[in-house]
């Protein structure tokens, strides 16, 4: 009956220093997560002002020829090499279907 009192007290000290070690260790953890949180913050920033900065070097530049005064261009161009695929005497499928 001592012997397991014993057992028991030797396994509650164990469990004590574990949950000691466990706490010590946490905390370290939580230490360095805010650490790493402040870095990754200051990152984040460096970038935001990294992209700004590249953004505005990019308003800087003169835009390349003919895209200054095109809206829309791209549908015009798909209309006029549609025409142009068809046979110059065939109109449409208009003649075809008579």
């Amino acid at each position: 009956m001592i012997s397991e009192f014993q057992d028991l007290s030797d396994k509650i000290d164990r469990l004590a220093q574990l949950t000691q070690s466990l706490r010590a260790e946490n905390y370290l953890l939580r230490q360095a997560n805010t650490l790493l949180s402040a870095e990754n913050l200051a990152f984040k920033e460096r970038l935001i002002e990294a992209q700004r900065r590249v953004e505005a070097l990019l308003d800087e530049l003169p835009k390349p020829p003919g895209e200054e005064g095109e809206e829309g261009g791209a549908g015009e161009t798909a209309a006029t090499d549609a025409a142009a695929d068809q046979p110059a005497g065939i109109p449409g499928n208009s003649e075809a279907a008579r």
